[in-house]
């Protein structure tokens, strides 16, 4: 593989756009969009999608069905979310590319974080600057670069951008689902380590709640009378943490537990809520006995237990599609200088669920930066262009055939 005239006139001209890549997702970030904010999250994809009218067809609305959460009283709250925002470009080419990224962020409209600023030593600290407004910016860049390429009628591609990442992406699985479907391999912007190694294999990821349900009674009174769902809860909780340290790979965090009452009454509502990660299918399938068996402590003498939630992405292994595909962004890598190395990670996002139907992908495109879900966020600012570089460059090798889309695909259908 080597880097021809072509190529590096559209990657010279995009290495002079860094302050520009930059400068868009800064100001991304000035409009808060945590994962709950509706007005946010509105405001912030209406300057997505003027941003992205740039490409050659015309951003669409894919909307999206309500999520259900379970409130802190125990009843069913429905979720509300914006429509994901698909730039559908060339579906007829004989490659096909999914891009996925997400605009919202962990931070709630009322939260002190919402600005970025410039630290001593050059990184950029702010709200969704690393994950992944700045990843936003990297896909735009390099795809409006690509275009100018003379073969970029060869490949066709599907951008999605959606607003519920970091709550789980229950409602936009089925549309991942459905681009992951269509294309031959996905890329995804979720942001590298500071030092540029992208995140390999991925463990899978699910997220329930336990909602137990007891009896209320004065606690002087008629104590007797009473069923104390927080005392069951917490005899659930500890069961559910026994099973960490029983199955390789496998754990289980006991997050929260909602519930209480005032001191003389009672509790008959509580929530117990807990994250799963498993490497795989079969200890998916344990975790599952696991967590129905701790629920059985909770359970009788007028106290009720119902689960909700589930498996939310399945783990992603490193199989040999994956190594393909991995491989030649690492020679991609190499003819721009830049050392591409990967490790395992236990962090799941929209990659794993692209894998689930059978997409290859690379899922940490985005800005090289660290810290993130903290206030301490960062992205390196020299890392805009240089990953938009990164991207490009493999759009066009997808273009030339230097990387067989085709040939990768099949792979992850072989097994």
């Amino acid at each position: 593989m080597r880097l021809s005239p072509e190529e590096k006139a559209v990657l010279d001209a995009l290495g002079e756009q860094g302050a520009a890549i930059v400068d868009r997702a800064v100001g991304w970030c000035a409009v808060n969009s945590g994962s709950r904010n509706g007005p946010g999250l509105e405001q912030t994809r209406g300057l997505l999608k003027d941003a992205f009218a740039a490409l050659p067809t015309e951003p669409q609305d894919m909307p999206l069905a309500p999520s259900i959460e379970i409130a802190a009283d125990g009843q069913e709250r429905e979720q509300q979310h914006p429509p994901a925002i698909a730039v559908i470009v060339r579906p007829e080419a004989p490659v096909q590319v999914v891009l996925t990224g997400h605009y919202d962020t962990v931070y709630p409209a009322d939260s002190r974080f919402q600005t970025v600023v410039t630290r001593p030593d050059g990184a950029l600290n702010g709200p969704g600057i690393a994950d992944m407004k700045g990843g936003i910016s990297v896909i735009l860049a390099a795809l409006q670069a690509f275009e100018t390429h003379a073969d970029a009628a060869k490949v066709g591609y599907r951008v999605l951008l959606s607003p519920d990442e970091e709550i789980g992406s229950l409602a936009s699985a089925p549309v991942l689902a459905e681009f992951g479907r269509l294309g031959h391999v996905g890329l995804t912007y979720e942001p590298a380590l500071a030092d540029g190694t992208l995140a390999g294999e991925r463990k899978g990821s699910g997220n329930f709640h336990v909602r137990v349900t007891g009896r209320t009674a004065h606690a002087g009174r008629d104590f007797a009378l009473g069923r104390n769902a927080i005392t069951a809860a917490a005899r659930i909780a500890g069961a559910l943490d026994s099973l960490n340290g029983r199955r390789d790979g496998a754990t289980l965090n006991v997050a929260k537990i909602d519930g209480g009452s005032p001191l003389n009454v009672v509790p008959d509502i509580a929530v117990v809520r807990f994250n799963v990660r498993f490497p795989d299918a079969l200890a998916a399938a344990w975790l599952e006995a696991g967590i129905a068996e701790a629920m059985t402590v909770g359970e009788g003498d007028g106290l009720t237990v119902n689960l909700h939630g589930g498996f939310t992405r399945p783990a992603k292994p490193f199989n040999a599609a994956q190594t393909a595909l991995f491989g030649k962004v690492r020679e991609v890598g190499g003819l721009l200088g830049q050392d591409i190395a990967w490790k395992p990670s236990g962090g799941v996002c929209e990659g794993n669920n692209l894998f689930a139907v059978g997409l290859p992908n690379v899922d940490t495109l985005g800005v090289r930066g660290g810290d993130i879900h903290s206030e301490t966020e960062f992205a390196w600012p020299d890392s805009f262009a240089e990953r938009a570089r990164l991207s490009a460059l493999i759009l066009m090798k997808l273009a030339s055939g230097d990387i067989d889309a085709r040939g990768i695909r099949a792979l992850m259908e072989s097994h």
